[in-house]
């Protein structure tokens, strides 16, 4: 990186610094003028901006006004996530096509219209353009699959006739295609790169119509196309819990924030997977996989509490793994006591821990689980407890799949486009304001200088 910068125009470098330089707004003032940053209080909440149905996140009760952490809940459309996954899992099916239907429409399907959605998904599998794949994936390939699909998304506009027509059947459509290509985009995306930049060889699968979106993901990744049911079975909760998470988090904002301004449903989505693409947001569970991956080596004996403690500690000292001072897959910005995505997962886990023979690493995971609440309370002065979030575990379960690291974020995309469609659609039907929010300046008023009186 270094070489990199110092190989820049000088020109660039010069003008860089008269931008940190000026750029810089003194932090006092956001107290002063009680600015929200990232539209968060003091404590943590939310500040309110918008109204939905899709979701609900519940994370805190209110006891004589003042908020009291309790266990986390999410509900989609009403319906407690985890009494959703329990029931697909307990009835031995797939279930992220409905949890799609349900985000979308509001309400579960019944049998005939679980058959009538899942048939039109696997007919929108089949309207991918004619050579897309030849002439807009693998003559730009990229290292970044969230690249490739904003691109692709933003591609599959001009093949539109109807790219900027705003009625609801109109954006439906248009979001149901999306959510029936999205898994097609990223993993040709990921073969690609891996056969152009990698010289392994190329895999386009055609996707199967009787195949759910998990089993088409491992069948088009895989070169054999081979998969076990309870990979499927793990792949489909992770599309699951990741497919909405309330109409705050920083993409689907996006979608909203898009939305109101009146364009197109591509630029809508693409703009939310720019956000999407973000470390803070999509990119947390490689950070996990990567920090145990410094952990495993560093530590000794995995079995050892004070060790792990150790380094731990470490971490939040910066002296482990990338030196930022955090423990990754630890904490949120709206659960404290408990993530309820992350236990879900967990069962799950171990359960494909033992079918993979990585007992010893997931013994890791739940030991670290355990030991950074306590080591985290003893170092930070913290406003609410601590807890693993979903990234905690997906990122070690997408390893024990086999998924390459740079379809991580895209897994996310795969199953949050069902969420990003239901706020779109909500969005529009609701006929809001554009959002606006209101940014104060802080510059001092200047005046003009003639250009050969300047220094």
């Amino acid at each position: 990186m270094a070489d990199y910068y110092s190989e820049m125009a000088p020109e660039i470098q010069e003008f860089a610094q008269i931008c940190k330089t000026n750029a810089i707004i003194d932090p006092e003032f956001y107290s002063k003028y009680d600015v929200k940053r990232g539209l968060r209080d003091v404590s943590g909440k939310g500040v309110l901006t918008g109204l939905t149905e899709v979701s609900e996140i519940r994370s805190y009760t209110i006891v004589d006004h003042d908020m009291i952490p309790c266990e986390g809940k999410l509900y989609f459309q009403g319906i407690d996530i985890e009494e959703l996954t329990n029931g697909f899992l307990n009835e031995d099916r797939y279930g992220f096509e409905e949890t799609a239907y349900l985000l979308i429409f509001g309400q579960l399907p019944n049998k005939e219209q679980a058959e009538k959605f899942k048939n039109l998904l696997a007919q929108y599998r089949n309207v991918l353009p004619t050579s897309f794949v030849r002439d807009i994936i693998m003559k730009a390939p990229s290292a970044d699959m969230m690249n490739t699909l904003a691109r692709s998304v933003l591609t599959l506009y001009a093949y539109d006739d109807c790219a900027d027509d705003t009625s609801i059947e109109n954006v439906l459509r248009q979001c149901l295609q999306l959510v029936a290509l999205f898994p097609m985009l990223a993993v040709y995306g990921y073969q690609a790169y891996s056969h152009y930049q990698g010289g392994n060889s190329l895999y386009i699968h055609q996707p199967v119509d009787s195949y759910s979106t998990a089993e088409n993901i491992l069948h088009m990744l895989r070169a054999d196309s081979k998969f076990t049911k309870l990979e499927a079975k793990i792949l489909d909760v992770a599309l699951i819990i990741h497919s909405e998470h309330g109409g705050g988090n920083n993409s689907t904002f996006t979608t909203h924030v898009v939305t109101s301004s009146g364009t197109d449903t591509y630029s809508a989505i693409a703009a939310s997977l720019g956000s999407l693409k973000g470390p803070k947001h999509g990119g947390a569970n490689i950070k996990v996989v990567r920090m145990f991956e410094d952990m495993k080596e560093k530590v000794k004996n995995w079995e050892d509490d004070e060790e792990i403690k150790e380094y731990l500690t470490d971490l939040l000292h910066k002296k482990a793994f990338d030196k930022k001072g955090l423990i990754y897959g630890m904490g949120h910005a709206v659960y404290s006591i408990s993530d309820p995505r992350a236990n879900i997962f967990k069962g799950l886990v171990r359960d494909l821990a033992e079918e993979k023979g990585r007992m010893q690493e997931f013994n890791l995971y739940a030991k670290v689980e355990k030991l950074a609440p306590e080591v985290i309370a003893k170092e930070r002065k913290i406003y609410k407890g601590v807890s693993a979030n979903v990234d905690f575990y997906s990122g070690f379960v997408y390893s024990m799949l086999d998924l390459p690291p740079e379809l991580y974020t895209p897994i996310f995309a795969i199953a949050r486009i069902a969420g990003w469609s239901a706020h779109r659609i909500e969005e529009l039907i609701n006929e809001g304001k554009i959002i606006r929010p209101a940014y104060k300046s802080v510059a001092k008023h200047k005046s003009y200088v003639p250009l050969d009186e300047r220094e």
